[in-house]
């Protein structure tokens, strides 16, 4: 048995499989591992590749220094309504907020549209006699009365869970804690969350709604990891479990079982992570992150090595891409796009004869066709082992094999109603999809004021590497870095995550030179909160940082932009530091700014972290003639450029070193995922085995 190794090992739950990586923190080596995801119980799949993955490096649990853990279970039990039933307890008024809404239409064309659906019926739902003005003042105290109705309420109605949400608790929590202290006391088994917690900012309805989902969650958020990290103790991995936030950090446990609202975006934002941490070792810090999976494709702008970052954002939208039709919350989280095109995609006819693709899924259960696990519909995964893309035999290397002739009758009756053959369906559903993910990148980088010919595509997940040529190239882009391990490369996003939690705090007034003594004061105030978040965590008190940053906006505008700030009192930045760094990031998304008004403050924002941890990946070292003894042979694949099969050579990725160039078309087969390089590219192979591939005439 190894005694000395040490390592760190991250998993991330998909909607199709589970991946794994463990590192060996004194050597560099990564070992990878990826399954099925099991829906019913998560945790099983989790077993198997803690299980195999040590059982490879001839190691123990004990000898797992960390373990860090993305999941999808928040994000669906929102999207299919599977969390708790939930209570909420609100100012005397308001108890309506979730179904006033922002009072629009997220289609004004169409009069019809149903409505979001909250997550508590309006019978659920006690208005209380409280009252804290705008200032933080209280105008109306709580109680005894009030408190003992509010009882009466909850056990008449017996929720599981209570999200308390007073008006103005932004400014003053005082009321929500009363409350919460008198619950604690009555009915010690339900769990809380308080808006001057969860989201601790202006604007009654977002505030509302974020509470409320947060407490949807919370019950099953807490059995779930209760569950996994008393299954990991049997394992012998006797520490803390640590989980993704959707800001890129990481938190204990305990912490994200409080606010599980926070983990929404946890396994994407790991992808995120992953692109900047390869971004850094290929040289790229300008790259747009792809990550497709078997069940969705991820997108995310990345601009000198930082992820763009986002406070509010939809959830559980009931159209994709209007705003408005999903459940807003505001926690930060680093800004995706989610297109629902993964490998397990399922392609079909709708009303108008067109072939469309997704975003329902065929998941893990029963899977794409050609599986072999009962699916029955043609899927993106399917299509592509037409095409020749994936090799049947090798698939998870070799651990499961894929059914060609089950995924030829799957796409037949597809074939039958275009008047295509298989193999014309198989592509159509493959440039369709393709489609789908090419015009949602143009807009996204649009939209940020990027052009795609100055970046590059990083290019990951079990099928982001099959597409990526097609969308490179069709955006102009100039090349796409495939990194090495790609199809767990989020898992490995864990491994560079600091422990970091963000703090935020409403504070809405002028900002003038008399007003940045009192925002110092409130920095000093997240700060200790801060701090204290990190301690629990483990993080020394040398090894802290605090990256501060405002909402801040012109006089009169109804909305803001977050503006990082250096770190330091602001009285000693200064008014015009202020001001300076404020029009130099609205210029750089807007174009101009009124530099003659003056600024407003709407809501402070701390960023407490325990710094980037420091992830040394073992290399290859260097062989350009490795070129010949990676070659496994040659298949028929369909080259859309040229619009027919061609045979093509077929290399082994891990037998690649440093220095080799490879030529397309061709393929490059790993275990976690499969490159199907277009003609006219020149693929270089670096000593980290990524790839780098850069169009000849592009």
């Amino acid at each position: 048995m190894t005694t000395q190794a040490s390592f760190r090992f991250g998993f991330d739950i998909g909607g199709t499989f589970t991946d794994f990586v463990l590192c060996n923190m004194q050597t560099g080596d990564l070992h990878t591992y990826k399954t099925l995801t099991t829906p019913d119980d998560p945790a099983r799949a989790v077993i198997e590749g803690w299980n195999a993955l040590l059982s490879a490096v001839n190691a123990e649990g004990g000898q797992v220094e960390l373990s860090i853990h993305g999941t999808t279970l928040i994000t669906n039990a929102l999207i299919e309504r599977r969390g708790s039933r939930v209570a909420l307890i609100t100012t005397s008024g308001f108890a309506d907020t979730l179904d006033t809404q922002r009072e629009m239409r997220y289609d004004i064309y169409d009069l019809h549209s149903p409505p979001v659906g909250p997550l508590v019926p309006r019978s659920m739902r006690c208005e209380v006699e409280e009252r804290i003005n705008a200032f933080g003042e209280v105008v109306t105290p709580l109680s005894d009365a009030t408190l003992e109705a509010m009882a009466a309420f909850i056990e008449r109605t017996d929720p599981q869970a209570v999200a308390i949400c007073f008006l103005h608790a932004y400014r003053n929590g005082a009321h929500e804690q009363q409350v919460a202290a008198f619950l604690r006391a009555r009915f010690p088994a339900l769990a809380l969350a308080l808006s001057a917690e969860v989201a601790p900012e202006i604007r009654e309805y977002e505030r509302m709604s974020t509470t409320v989902a947060n407490a949807y969650v919370q019950p099953l958020a807490s059995r779930y990891l209760l569950a996994l990290q008393s299954q990991l103790q049997r394992l012998g991995y006797p520490r803390d479990l640590y989980l993704m936030l959707s800001s890129g950090g990481i938190t204990v446990a305990d912490t994200a079982a409080r606010f599980p609202i926070r983990l929404v975006e946890s396994g994407p934002a790991a992808g995120a992570l992953a692109a900047i941490f390869y971004g850094q070792i290929t040289g790229h810090p300008n790259l747009v992150s792809f990550d497709m999976g078997g069940t969705t494709a991820k997108l995310c702008v990345i601009h000198q090595g930082r992820a763009q970052m986002t406070h509010t954002f939809e959830i559980a939208r009931m159209h994709r891409f209007k705003r408005g039709s999903g459940l807003p919350v505001r926690i930060p989280a680093i800004e995706l796009i989610e297109i629902g095109a993964g490998g397990g995609s399922i392609a079909r006819i709708d009303d108008l004869g067109l072939l469309k693709v997704g975003p329902q899924s065929a998941g893990a259960d029963p899977g794409p066709a050609c599986y072999g696990r009962g699916g029955r519909e043609p899927t993106v995964t399917d299509a592509n082992l037409i095409l020749g893309y994936l090799n049947p035999g090798y698939f998870l290397g070799g651990r499961m094999r894929l059914d060609l002739p089950a995924a030829e009758v799957a796409m037949t009756p597809l074939a039958t109603q275009l008047g295509r053959s298989v193999a014309e369906a198989a592509y159509g559903i493959y440039r369709v999809v393709n489609e789908s993910m090419i015009s949602a990148t143009r807009v996204h980088v649009a939209e940020r004021g990027v052009d795609p010919r100055a970046v590059m595509l990083m290019a990951f997940g079990g099928a982001g590497p099959a597409h990526a040529d097609a969308l490179a190239r069709a955006l102009k882009m100039r090349g796409y870095i495939i990194p090495t391990n790609a199809g767990v490369a989020s898992a490995l996003g864990f491994l560079t995550a600091p422990t970091a939690f963000d703090l935020a705090r409403t504070a809405a007034g002028a900002v003038t030179a008399e007003s940045l003594e009192q925002l110092d004061a409130l920095f000093a105030e997240l700060a200790a909160e801060g701090r204290a978040t990190l301690a629990r965590a483990g993080v020394a008190e040398p090894a802290m940082q605090f990256v501060p940053s405002m909402d801040l906006r012109h006089v009169g505008q109804g909305h803001e932009v977050t503006v990082r700030l250096p770190e330091g009192k602001l009285t000693n930045l200064g008014l015009e530091g202020v001001r300076t760094a404020f029009f130099a990031q609205y210029e750089a998304i807007y174009g101009y700014a009124h530099r003659h008004l003056g600024l407003e403050v709407m809501t402070l924002r701390l960023t407490a972290s325990g710094g980037t941890p420091e992830l040394r990946l073992a290399g290859v070292g260097a062989d350009a003639t490795s070129v010949e003894r990676a070659r496994k042979g040659s298949r028929p694949i369909y080259v859309g450029v040229w619009g027919r099969y061609a045979e093509v050579a077929v290399y082994d990725r891990y037998a690649l070193r440093g220095g080799a160039v490879l030529e397309g078309p061709c393929i490059i087969e790993e275990p976690d995922s499969t490159a199907v390089i277009g003609p006219e590219v020149t693929v270089r192979v670096d000593t980290y085995l990524n790839l780098v591939a850069t169009f000849d005439q592009q």
